[in-house]
């Protein structure tokens, strides 16, 4: 839907209007892949349910935003006007069920009635059309709906390689939630409890439960926590209201000034640290910032970008005699490990030309990085808050050398005191951070949930997203009347350098990885890249730009064999596959199945007579698109119950749940360097991944466009791509203990690629 003005505010018991109710998440038990359609298969079946914000347009053309209590219970998805764990006998407004083809896309922050939601759209891939627009309180919470709705496609795509009869009513065979009410059916069976988390709907967003993943988290404080190596070298150089000052020392390729960062933990989850940094409030702000407390809103450009105006006295910092005012534009991101990234610019804006009075001054590149501190034994939330900053080597190096008392009056301090203050507002407001308790609450077969109508094939009808994409019905739909779960304690492993070099005997060999992967005993094929000649070419030495190469896999950390238990990571060893040619295109629109075009290397006579080839197809979306094709080639043939075999021939929900990706800036401005990171990323849970299994090969489309957190990274990216050397691990993940340890598909080296020099096709 269209971002429009105010919608109506609901009214929920306790909730003043405009104010925006927390979302309360509850999960029990373990996922029934057969529940979405007998109900009675006696096993276990996991349900999620919690209150978030139903928006969209009605007939008429007016928004709504109504607070709904919504629930996931297998496949099936139903929406109530109130909790149906409090109003046993309630009927759903909406009910459905979750298609195997169901893409949830985070749209990021919205302002919905003076509060910031976070908005995620849902819509069939294979029908846009069908689509609708739930809203949670924190990205946290987010997070967790996504996840709840991936179980229920995965239980959807099993029921579908089962064989499970699954009716998909056409467009104009909707759910007529206008008519005679169905007859129900009351499910209760294989409930063995339900984990509440948070306190309902009368909490206020500033008060949002802390909704925590139960994914196991790798992370310690002073570790870098990234699944690349990077080429930062720190120096603790100062502390500052005891907050440690470092430089990095390492030789700043592509940076123009001198990288400073503060790091502090702040006694707060990463959802609340992430919301008070950018919380425009100024009398929040007051309490912890010096500098940028004066803030207004210029311009909100999308759900992970906007545009700010500030200004500040200088009294705070007497070395100035003007006030002074600044505009700079905010980027964030939250990766899939919980961790967020704010980038910080200076920007001009014609929305705020310079003010009478004030003098115009610019705040220093910045970036937060807020990230999650694993406290074992402790109960109170914490995380690791890191504030990084280019300063002007001339002043910096001015500083050291006569260490004068200019620094403490200096923009740079002042921003990086930020972390000093967040940490002290945060202790001196112990409600912003006290976890909510969890409760156990047994099920019990008298009080049902209405989930599921009893139709005539005793299957839902409708998938969910149709009946979400309308507006409310005619009844009454206007107004609106009326224990945190801990993954098993394991051992954290410090990712400094030392434990890096120490891994290095622990690196999987590929002739080992090959012998459980391919076809040992059949006669190799020679592949030799010199016979596959791509649009892009190989690199002839290190320096040469637009180009490509081939790095090792020691330079990227995968999950070792006993990651289960430990999380320890190892070195990556050499890639699986041989990496023979990189294509760089450019096209009008998204170009899918690449491979089947008839001038395309794979349908050459030599690559023919290759085993097996596994070929990326990364869509760039811009002004034109590009495509960055790689062409990965195998041997041998590759063994059929291997985790590639699995793959390659699987389903697409478990190659969406596997394929994973790690990227790595080489060398480049250190922003793209924060924005991309070195964290590993399960491509087809971040963006719409497409599969074409033919012949000898495996193609994977990757629409980067189809994430608007993506859209935003590429496009920074896309602003320094001449400057900047990438490097790309491919991997498929291990999850259970006999897959491990991970091993390196391919990699590639993207030496300062140039979009000029894209072929059209």
């Amino acid at each position: 839907m269209a971002t429009a003005a105010k919608p109506p505010a609901p009214a929920p018991a306790a909730a003043a209007p405009g104010d925006v109710s927390e979302v309360e998440l509850s999960e029990a038990g373990s996922p029934d892949l057969g529940s979405g359609s007998s109900g009675g298969s006696g096993r276990s079946t996991a349900e999620f349910s919690g209150w978030v914000y139903h928006l969209g347009v009605n007939t008429i053309g007016h928004e709504y935003c109504h607070l709904r209590f919504l629930v996931i219970r297998g496949k099936v998805v139903a929406m109530y006007k109130r909790d149906p764990h409090d109003n046993p006998g309630l009927e759903p407004i909406r009910m459905g069920a979750v298609s195997h083809t169901l893409m949830v896309e985070e749209l990021g922050r919205r302002r919905v009635n003076h509060g910031d939601v976070y908005v995620l759209r849902l819509y069939n891939r294979l029908d846009q059309t069908k689509k609708g627009e739930i809203a949670c309180a924190t990205p946290g919470e987010a997070r967790k709906w996504i996840e709840a709705f991936e179980q229920a496609k995965q239980q959807a795509d099993n029921d579908r390689v089962r064989g499970v009869n699954w009716n998909r009513l056409q467009n104009e065979n909707e759910i007529n939630f206008d008519g005679h009410r169905p007859r129900v059916r009351r499910y209760a069976q294989g409930l063995g409890k339900l984990v509440r988390i948070g306190k309902g709907p009368e909490m206020l967003l500033r008060q949002s439960s802390d909704l925590r993943s139960q994914e196991r988290v790798n992370t310690n404080f002073g570790g870098d926590t990234g699944d690349a190596f990077e080429a930062h070298e720190w120096r603790f150089v100062r502390t500052f209201n005891g907050i440690r000052i470092f430089e990095d020392i390492a030789n700043p390729k592509g940076g123009k000034g001198i990288l400073l960062k503060s790091v502090g933990v702040v006694g707060a989850n990463p959802d609340t640290v992430f919301e008070a940094v950018l919380d425009l409030d100024k009398h929040k702000r007051y309490e912890w910032d010096m500098l940028t407390a004066d803030l207004e809103l210029v311009e909100a450009i999308d759900g992970y970008y906007d545009v700010v105006y500030g200004t500040y006295e200088p009294k705070y910092l007497n070395w100035w005699n003007a006030k002074k005012d600044f505009v700079f534009s905010r980027q964030w991101f939250r990766g899939q490990d919980g961790a967020y990234t704010i980038l910080q610019c200076p920007a001009s804006h014609n929305k705020r030309p310079p003010k009478h009075g004030y003098e115009r001054t610019q705040i220093n590149p910045s970036t937060w990085e807020i990230r999650k501190l694993n406290t074992s034994g402790s109960s109170s939330p914490k995380c690791v808050v890191t504030l990084m900053l280019e300063i002007s080597p001339s002043f910096w190096g001015r500083w050291k050398r006569r260490h004068s008392s200019n620094f403490d009056k200096s923009i740079p301090y002042a921003l990086l005191s930020q972390v000093a203050g967040l940490r002290e507002y945060f202790a001196a407001n112990p409600a912003l951070t006290s976890d909510l308790s969890s409760t156990v609450v047994k099920s019990k077969a008298s009080e049902p949930l209405i989930i599921q109508s009893e139709l005539e094939d005793t299957e839902t009808g409708d998938q969910f997203y149709d009946a979400l994409a309308r507006g409310e019905s005619f009844e009454d739909e206007d107004s609106d009347d009326d224990d945190e779960i801990t993954p098993k304690a394991g051992k954290v492993k410090l990712k400094n350098v030392s434990w890096a070099i120490a891994g290095l005997a622990l690196k999987t060999t590929k002739a080992l990885v090959e012998t459980s992967e391919l076809v040992t005993n059949s006669t190799p094929v020679t592949v030799d890249p010199s016979h596959f000649h791509g649009t892009l070419h190989r690199a002839k030495n290190e320096n040469d730009p637009n180009s490509w190469s081939t790095p090792g896999g020691e330079k990227f950390m995968i999950r070792g064999k006993t990651y289960l238990t430990d999380y320890t990571k190892i070195v990556g060893g050499d890639p699986l596959l041989k990496l023979i040619a990189v294509d760089w295109f450019k096209v009008n629109e998204r170009f899918d199945s690449i491979a089947l075009h008839p001038k395309n290397l794979v349908q050459s006579e030599a690559a023919k007579k290759i085993p097996f080839i596994l070929v990326i197809n990364l869509q760039v979306p811009a002004k034109p698109n590009y495509n960055l094709v790689m062409y990965y080639a195998s041997e041998r043939p590759v063994n059929k119950d291997s985790l590639l075999g699995r793959f390659i021939d699987g389903t697409d929900t478990f190659r969406d749940a596997r394929f994973k990706l790690i990227p790595s800036i080489v060398e480049g401005y250190w922003m793209v360097k924060r924005a991309v990171g070195t964290k590993a990323c399960l491509l087809g849970k971040a963006v719409t991944c497409n599969y074409l299994r033919q012949d000898n090969f495996l193609e994977i489309d990757v629409d980067i466009g189809s994430s608007s957190v993506a859209r935003s990274i590429i496009g920074l990216v896309l602003g320094y791509v001449t400057s900047i050397v990438v490097d790309l691990a491919i991997l498929i993940e291990a999850k259970e203990e006999e897959e491990l340890p991970e091993y390196i598909l391919g990699t590639v080296r993207l030496n300062r690629v140039n979009p000029d020099s894209a072929a059209p096709i």
